[in-house]
């Protein structure tokens, strides 16, 4: 019918903008992943270093008690020689009982989603642990 001459092209072109905007946020949430698994892989090694941050008298004791500032200073020398090009926008190491915990948080700018939605960034939060073992 002569009436109705266009409307496929605007059906495609309605079809066109949800396919950009599911690739959109299937590449943001994959960029997401990809710094989660470097996040955490940064947390991990974080931890594990600050682990080795053992009180020296209680070494001498026969104990492993963790040193809260050595932990600390360790757990950051570590991030700082591993974070290259990822940026981490917070570091919180803590002592919960016996372990060292370290929290990183980073973010991720929205590339193609941000056609969209704007310029906006989303958080990464990770969390690692470990904690000093004495073995015979």
């Amino acid at each position: 019918m002569r009436n109705e001459r266009g409307t496929i092209t605007l059906w495609v072109l309605g079809l066109c903008l949800c396919v950009l905007f599911l690739g959109g946020m299937s590449l943001d949430l994959w960029r997401g992943i990809a710094v989660r698994r470097d996040l955490q892989s940064m947390a991990d090694g974080a931890a594990i270093a600050g682990a080795d941050g053992l009180d020296e008298q209680s070494l001498r004791s026969g104990g492993a008690d963790l040193d809260a500032a050595l932990v600390r200073r360790l757990a950051a020398e570590n991030l700082a020689a591993q974070s290259g090009t990822q940026r981490v926008d917070d570091m919180v190491v803590t002592i919960e009982g016996n372990r060292a915990v370290v929290r990183l948080r980073g973010h991720v700018h929205t590339s193609l989603l941000g056609v969209f939605i704007g310029d906006r960034r989303f958080e990464v939060s990770v969390r690692a642990s470990a904690e000093p073992r004495r073995v015979p």
